[in-house]
């Protein structure tokens, strides 16, 4: 999408107080903390920031560039949230249909009791109080975990099903080996990260009879001029990938991305490639509640569904308020939904939706302000939510206006 420049100052920015993200992230990459990021801020429609900062490759010395590419991992997801959306407003997809009926391998299915289990050889299920739907994937409330976020005997049968996600199935194993396993808990009875959006990509696969990337680019990415974001990296643009740092800068372990190249189906839920300019994009999409150059690509009202907390009340959110995820946060499609300004979360305001990439990625829109950030670095370890916050802080002491 071509943003129109703004003056900082006409867009309500401190010219002298946005300095202070330079001289920050100067700092980490002179530290050896980070390789390098890219910032960019959108307000009112118009580009206010966008900085390259460090290095694409440290090691070779390569520069970063605002154009450098980054595995935006779980930021994928809101991407696939609004591609589905684009088929309830057709009448294609119903949000609370069950599952099965759309991928029928997923009907009838049974939920744990763990109180009755031992050991993941031993898990005893029964039929849950309801199937799962549609909407309990987008806002993961489906009873279908990630493996690796969790000790219990469900936990590790989801964790030997499908690791981490980065595998060699393709979409029919994937989905395949996750139908065979019960529930964690009873639908929308919880919100606990998982599988939800890669199913809600499948889903949209079996619907259109296209593959997710196709029906993504015809529906989204192309009329929001999202060229740079592919799933998985073109031979033709890996110079423009960025590295991460060979030692995570807080234990001096090794650390690398994953293989992307491995993927043999469009992950909906972390199969991404992009970058800030691009993602910025869709952010302001969000912020236009559907519009883009005089239409609608999504309808105003769809878009405000989506950016608002859809947890059931009285759903178990603990997972949801850990440290390193979002306390006082609920959840939307793909999306957390700021529900206060106190506590944890640091400045901002309420209503205002994010979420962040297991590769250090970041991004929020503050309907309220009118504004929007993408924050592109590959810091993989657990100095990310460092950075997320401080660079949140950093954005809003020089808003001003």
């Amino acid at each position: 999408m071509p943003f129109v420049r703004a003056d900082p100052a006409e867009a309500g920015f401190s010219p002298e107080r946005l300095l202070r993200i330079a001289e920050f992230l100067a700092a980490e990459i002179e530290r050896d903390r980070m390789p390098g990021a890219v910032v960019g801020i959108v307000r009112g429609g118009r580009l206010v920031y966008l900085e390259a900062f460090g290095y694409r490759d440290k090691v070779s010395g390569i520069r970063m560039t605002a154009d450098s590419l980054f595995w935006i991992a779980s930021m994928t997801k809101p991407l696939t949230a609004a591609t589905a959306l684009t088929l309830v407003e057709r009448g294609s997809l119903v949000l609370d249909a069950e599952i099965g009926e759309y991928l029928p391998q997923f009907a009838d299915r049974r939920v744990a009791d763990l109180s009755r289990s031992a050991g993941k050889t031993a898990v005893v299920t029964r039929p849950p109080e309801r199937q799962p739907t549609v909407l309990d994937l987008l806002r993961h409330t489906a009873g279908i975990p990630e493996g690796l976020l969790g000790d219990s005997p469900v936990h590790a049968l989801y964790a030997d099903a499908v690791g981490s996600g980065m595998t060699d199935f393709t979409g029919d194993e994937f989905a395949g080996r996750l139908s065979k396993l019960p529930l964690l808990h009873e639908p929308g009875a919880m919100w606990h990260y998982g599988w939800g959006l890669d199913l809600a990509g499948q889903i949209i696969e079996s619907i259109t009879g296209a593959s997710l990337a196709a029906y993504m680019r015809e529906q989204l990415t192309d009329p929001l001029g999202m060229t740079d974001t592919t799933f998985g990296l073109p031979g033709d643009r890996r110079e423009r990938y960025a590295a991460a740092l060979p030692a995570d800068p807080l234990t001096q372990e090794p650390q690398e991305l994953p293989d992307l190249s491995i993927a043999r189906f469009h992950s909906g839920g972390a199969g991404l490639v992009s970058t800030a300019i691009d993602y910025l994009s869709f952010v302001q999409f969000l912020l236009d509640k559907g519009m883009r150059d005089g239409r609608h690509l999504l309808g105003r009202k769809t878009v405000e569904y989506m950016l608002t907390d859809q947890l059931p009340l009285g759903a178990d959110v603990s997972r949801l308020e850990k440290p390193g995820w979002n306390p006082d946060h609920g959840f939307g499609l793909a999306v957390a939904v700021r529900r206060r300004l106190g506590g944890l979360a640091g400045l901002g305001s309420v209503g205002e939706v994010t979420w962040a990439g297991a590769a250090g990625t970041y991004w929020w829109a503050d309907p309220r302000e009118d504004l929007g950030v993408v924050f592109m670095a590959h810091t993989p370890s657990r100095i990310q939510q460092r950075y997320h916050q401080i660079v949140r802080a950093l954005v809003l002491q020089a808003l001003v206006g």
